[in-house]
């Protein structure tokens, strides 16, 4: 703690040289205009990496940055950025080399965590099939940490939060990006929400837009069903028709017998 302590001394002593209302302007509030949500991993300091200093942004850090909708703790920060301090952009912020994204990849077991990490082997099965066209394991992890990315921006937009802050104006921009360790670069994913649009019925809390939505959705299957029955009933209705019976052949009459079982004759 000696060491912490000390570093804290020449901090304060260094801001206050910059600025000496440094300290009274901080006290008097915050109006962060970014909310940080990232992995707890300490190479990925939130602000410094973004080169933003105290007050210009909320954070929110959890191991392989997951954004989960039974999180209590995400969502209160995530309830207090927008709605309180009404930040204008949110990033969710990865990180190759991610630990935890690689021990959900991995078949070993590591305990508690194992229940967290379920949440991006999720990830993995949603991508399955184009993570096993990567057979370079480095590059597939690499390619993992971004889908778990995008997968988290994802179920950011879900939230009740921002669907709710979408129905105000200028709602905060949702971003995904990701920090490579290595060239100290983030990289911007641009990760659209927009194919949520047609699921919209389904996660936005409003009976106007779940009773629209849900009868555009009837409205397109009732129209699929339309176009399958329709070629069904054309080709019953083009298949042949059995010959009607010629009147003019006699029919054939039939045998009469007698009470022995004898053939008696033909009847009329």
């Amino acid at each position: 703690m000696k060491r912490i302590l000390e570093g804290n001394r020449r901090w304060v002593k260094d801001q206050l040289a910059k600025d000496p209302q440094y300290f009274e302007k901080l006290a008097l509030g915050q109006k962060p205009r970014y909310l940080f949500i990232g992995c707890s991993d300490s190479r990925v300091p939130g602000s410094g990496i973004t080169g933003t200093g105290p007050g210009e942004m909320f954070t929110h850090r959890n191991i392989a940055n997951l954004v989960v909708h039974t999180d209590m703790n995400l969502l209160s920060v995530l309830q207090y950025a927008v709605e309180v301090l009404e930040v204008e952009v949110i990033m969710v912020v990865g990180h190759y080399g991610c630990g935890g994204v690689a021990a959900a990849a991995s078949n070993n077991q590591y305990g508690l965590i194992d229940n967290w990490l379920t949440n991006i082997r999720d990830v993995i099965r949603l991508h399955e099939t184009e993570l096993l066209r990567i057979k370079d394991d480095e590059e597939r992890l690499r390619r993992l940490v971004e889908l778990n990315v995008i997968e988290q921006v994802r179920n950011l937009a879900k939230t009740t939060i921002i669907q709710n802050a979408r129905k105000r104006q200028n709602p905060p921009k949702l971003h995904g990006l990701v920090y490579d360790i290595r060239e100290g670069i983030l990289k911007d994913l641009e990760v659209s929400t927009e194919d949520l649009n047609e699921f919209q019925h389904i996660y936005q809390r409003d009976k106007a837009v779940l009773t629209a939505g849900t009868q555009v959705l009837l409205e397109k299957l009732q129209q699929e069903d339309n176009d399958y029955q329709a070629p069904a009933a054309q080709q019953q209705e083009e298949q042949p028709q059995p010959l009607a019976a010629d009147a003019s052949q006699e029919e054939p009459a039939e045998l009469a017998l007698n009470s022995n079982g004898k053939q008696t004759g033909r009847r009329a």
